[in-house]
């Protein structure tokens, strides 16, 4: 099972989108809870990070069309719209 997910920073409020086959290790890499091997955007930019959605796949493939579409103009304006930003 895979999934496509959006979280945001307690801190900042600033958004991530990304895909993976476990959102929930995948939180704990973000919050710096697990070791990661890069210094990527999340830790730049501070959590806490928080789940505010997420959507489940069978494939990857799928997961990783929903993440591109969420990453587009179209995909933000409607998280936007359904986070009430």
């Amino acid at each position: 099972m895979y999934t496509a997910y959006v979280i945001r920073s307690r801190t900042t409020g600033k958004i991530y989108i990304g895909q993976t086959a476990d959102w929930r290790k995948r939180l704990m890499r973000h919050n710096g809870v697990l070791p990661s091997r890069t210094r990527s955007y999340t830790k730049i930019n501070m959590g806490p990070w928080e789940i505010v959605y997420n959507e489940k796949f069978t494939n990857r493939q799928d997961a990783l069309k929903r993440e591109k579409y969420l990453k587009s103009h179209h995909g933000r304006d409607w998280l936007r719209e359904i986070l009430g930003r």
